[in-house]
């Protein structure tokens, strides 16, 4: 599908990322593509020279918290310094460093529990604009999905108060053969139908779409309205009562805690016996077993058959994708599958692994959303960033707060770019499926989907 940049006049900012992991590539991709002129750091020699080659950006080697380190990337001219090493305190070192010396923002990436009970209090003394945690953001998109199992997405807009949620349309569903404009007559009016992904093209979809079984669709609804809609389309929404994790580390605690504070009953198989005494104290309500997660008896001995959700979150991609397929063969649980490489993606895809989460995605997109709000000095700014289908299609929360050319007029009369939707307005709590009479004002929250990509403000929806 064609896929265009907004036109954007407004130069990009300055910003200096320290740490060229996952995390850091993914951003030094993104933000280069979006305009930005970009400084790396990194103590890797080969990295930076890898990085910097690739995506024609500047490149320092040493210790991003030395303050020879961040004058010789030009600290003093920065407009955004983000902190994504492997650790914590080094990250924290990094902003704090940086804030003394030069006027910017500073994003950090924290991960270990101890730090994240503190995040607001670290965030105000140190004066930090983000700090990310992807673990425990993963760990909340998982939860998300846990509480509606049939789904294979749910992202959250409007604080919790609408909800983008992608499903698989099965054969034989009432959905299939079924044109969107029928929807409202047939199903409901208060959900909209955002993007189609069929024969792996992406459609934003016209009232004249005819949805089939196999096509994976995303629709935004507020959250009551999403779980009536599915069960009215032959769906169970019930919450999950049990799960499997496989692996004790971080991202295994923050979302047995989540999952343990929803009901729902959680048994972790890790194979360090430091770490099961470890667990044990710190989650007294789940079931933590000693032994090898990976080991097909041991499973099987512990339920895998009979579990309504397996989580493998091993650390190991490929010990993860394993135990997934393996679950698939034996069980009919609801299963998530962590994947923190990038490598071999398109294989991946084709493998039947039901909801995928990629933590270093949810990561970037929070960094993503910020730095385009910062760049925007118009009228509106970026509430929440979702990327979808591989970085196709783009959703897009905005705040209105300035009269535009988009504001108090009905949405009929708007010239739209192609290929973009307005999902929906959000008006003092209140989610709206938009109609071409409605319109948007000031102090809505807007969410749009869309191919095109790059949008910073509510004015790029237009032609």
């Amino acid at each position: 599908m064609f896929t265009q940049a907004a036109k954007n006049t407004q130069k990009g900012l300055q910003i200096i990322i320290v740490g060229c992991g996952k995390v850091g590539a993914t951003l030094i991709e993104q933000l280069s593509r979006e305009g930005h002129d970009i400084t790396i750091i990194d103590k890797n020699a080969e990295k930076v020279q890898t990085l910097s080659s690739l995506y024609d950006v500047m490149g320092v080697v040493g210790n991003g918290a030395s303050y020879g380190v961040q004058m010789e990337a030009d600290i003093e001219n920065t407009d955004l310094i983000i902190a994504v090493t492997d650790s914590d305190e080094l990250n924290l070192l990094c902003c704090t460093v940086a804030k003394r010396v030069g006027d910017c923002a500073a994003i950090a990436r924290v991960r270990t529990p101890d730090y994240s009970k503190e995040t607001g209090y670290l965030r105000d003394k140190l004066g930090l604009a983000l700090i990310i945690n992807p673990e425990l953001e993963a760990s909340n998109e998982m939860a998300r999905i846990l509480y509606m199992p049939t789904a294979l997405e749910v992202n959250s807009f409007a604080h919790g108060q609408a909800e983008l949620i992608k499903f698989r349309v099965p054969e034989g569903n009432k959905l299939a053969g079924t044109p969107i404009s029928k929807l409202g007559t047939n199903v409901t009016n208060d959900i909209l139908i955002c993007a189609v992904e069929r024969s792996g093209e992406v459609y934003i979809p016209s009232g004249d779409f005819q949805i089939e079984a196999g096509d994976i669709v995303s629709f935004a609804a507020s959250r009551m309205v999403a779980k009536s809609f599915l069960e009215n389309i032959g769906f169970k929404t019930n919450q999950v009562k049990n799960t499997m994790i496989i692996g004790g580390g971080n991202s295994s605690y923050y979302l047995a805690n989540l999952l343990l504070s929803m009901g729902i009953s959680v048994k972790i198989i890790e194979s360090d016996r430091a770490r099961c005494e470890q667990l044990s104290i710190l989650l007294p309500k789940a079931i933590i077993i000693n032994g090898d997660g990976t080991d097909e008896e041991l499973l099987r001995e512990e339920g895998i058959q009979y579990v309504e959700s397996f989580v493998p979150l091993t650390g190991i991609d490929e010990e993860n994708i394993m135990l997934t397929l393996h679950a698939r063969q034996i069980s009919n649980a609801k299963i998530i599958t962590k994947i923190n490489r990038m490598a071999f993606r398109n294989v991946i895809n084709h493998l039947d692994l039901d909801s995928v989460i990629y933590p270093r995605y949810i990561t970037s997109e929070a960094i993503i959303a910020y730095v385009r709000a910062k760049k925007n000095s118009m009228g509106s700014n970026i509430e929440t960033l979702y990327h979808m289908f591989d970085h196709r299609v783009e959703a897009i929360e905005f705040r209105v707060y300035e009269s535009s050319g988009v504001t108090g007029i009905p949405l009929k009369d708007l010239s739209l770019k192609k290929d973009l939707l307005i999902a929906f307005i959000n008006r003092n709590g209140a989610i709206i499926i938009p109609s071409g009479h409605d319109s948007i004002q000031l102090g809505d929250t807007v969410m749009i989907v869309t191919t095109h990509t790059g949008f910073s403000d509510i004015q790029d929806i237009l032609q």
